[in-house]
Parts: structure tokens; sequence; C-alpha cells
């Protein structure tokens, strides 16, 4: 085997705020290879997203960050803006769960698709055009042609978000970090996006990390799963074992809470925060 799209090693992230420092992630191990899809499983504020925006320099300045982040073996931790630049986009690349922020409300889908392709490889004109709207085609877009010219008030959010997808997807990553990529979205439209990453990560052997608090899209996707809680990793292993065999009092709790059709529950269950705590 070789070496792994991505390996993060003891990261942490340190907040200076007004009320002094807020640890948010604590010394976060994980790795991922190639055609692989890693789950990261836990509630807001658990660490999640902070870890991803950490190791790819996208916190905020008052974020103290330590640790290693090898991407392909290189590390970029300590990289300056323009090495990131190489990186971000091109090798690794990034779908955020609200695609209508995400994306610039005053450029056309086109315009802003075919930014991403004079940016990372120099193609203009007539062939950008036509790498663009194979992929909308690629990722189920009807029409493809006349979405070019739309702007992404105009799409659906299902739309908006294949549209995410295809930009990240043109630049062919090595990773595409997926971070809550169906929030919001109705259960049939949600299910038609995780059937497109499912087919990208088979036909193109693209390593996937879905970022997610839903047990339901990590069991349909996910190779591995790693449980966050308070900035930790507090499980890490095999999807279907970690589902059929939680160790943790907080995988535990987390899959009591998931609500099922035809479970005699009068009131569905809460997490006992405080008695976790001694356990992280």
């Amino acid at each position: 085997m070789g070496e792994p799209v991505l390996t993060i090693s003891d990261l942490c992230v340190t907040f200076d705020t007004p009320d002094g420092q807020v640890e948010a992630v604590k010394n976060v191990n994980l790795s991922i290879d190639k055609g692989e899809c890693l789950g990261i499983v836990g509630e807001s504020g658990s660490g999640k997203s902070q870890t991803f925006l950490a190791a790819f320099g996208l916190s905020s300045e008052n974020a103290l960050v330590s640790g290693a982040v090898k991407v392909e073996g290189e590390d970029i931790l300590a990289a300056k803006r323009t090495e990131l630049d190489r990186v971000r986009g091109k090798r690794v690349a990034f779908v955020f769960q609200d695609p209508l922020t995400a994306l610039t409300p005053h450029m056309s889908v086109g315009a802003q698709m075919r930014e991403v392709l004079a940016h990372h490889f120099d193609v203009h004109g007539a062939e950008a055009r036509k790498r663009c709207t194979a992929w909308l085609e690629r990722v189920r877009i009807p029409e493809a042609n006349r979405r070019m010219a739309q702007f992404p008030h105009e799409l659906s959010g299902g739309m908006r978000q294949r549209v995410m997808i295809a930009m990240a997807m043109m630049c062919e990553p090595a990773l595409l970090v997926a971070d809550e990529p169906t929030t919001a979205l109705d259960v049939t439209i949600q299910a038609q996006i995780m059937d497109q990453l499912r087919e990208l990560k088979a036909r193109v052997r693209m390593a996937i990390i879905l970022i997610t608090h839903n047990f339901g899209i990590i069991s349909g996707i996910a190779d591995r799963v790693a449980v966050m809680f308070r900035g930790k990793i507090v499980e890490y292993g095999e999807t279907h074992a970690v589902l059929a065999n939680p160790q943790h009092p907080y995988t535990k709790a987390l899959i009591q809470c998931i609500p099922q059709l035809g479970a005699k529950r009068e009131r569905l269950t809460t997490i006992d925060h405080a008695a976790l705590e001694a356990l992280v």
C-alpha cells in the first residue's frame, strides 16, 4: 500500500478569546487512503469541522494550530499561502454545507467554474466551457448549457450542491472533504447527493472525508468512522463494527438518539453530557 492521501498527527487547535484560551481540537490522529471514505461523526461543537479547517490553513486568525498534516507525504501545516494554494482546490477539494453562501452570488455558475480551471490549469475559452458543461452533466444537472448562465440563487438547493461537487471534482483531487453536504436538503435530494459521492468514490478512487452528525449517512458510504466528542476522537474503527458494537459511552448515546420507525418509545433518548465529560 502506498502513502496515505492524508495523515493527521497530534493535531491541536486552541483559540485565543477575551475569556482566555479555548481548546477546540485535542491531539487528533487519523489517516485516509486512496478510494476510502472516512466518516467524522459528532454533535455540533465537537470539533469536526475545526479539525479540517485547521489542517488546511482555513482557521480564523486567533487559532493556534500545532501537530503535523501530510497530504500524499508532503507536510502542509506550516506551508506558506502560495504553497497551500497548490494543495487546496487541486489536490484537496471541499464541499461545504451551505452552497448558497459558498458560491459567489454575483457570478454565474459557468463563470465560477471557469475560474477554477483558469487558476489551477490555465484552461480558458471553449475548452474551459466544454469541461464545465461535461462536469455538470456528470453530476446529473439537466440542461447543463443553460445552467452555466444562471446565478446561484436561480438554482435549487440540490442543484447548487451538485455544482459545488462538480467544481470540486473538475481538478480531479486526491481527497474530497465534504462538510455536512446534505444539510437543509430534503431526504430525496440527500439520497441523490450521497449516490453521487458513492459513484465518484468508486469511479475515480477518490478519498472522501465526510463530516456529519448523521450515522445514517455514514453507514451507507463510510469505510471507517471517527467519533468526536469535546475536541477528541473517542472511538475510531471500521464503520460496521462501530455501529454494531460501539465501545465508548458517547458513541452508544449517539446511536441510541437515532429515531427509528416502529420503535415503541414515548420520548426520544437524550445525551447526558455532564456524565460523559468525566470520561473524556
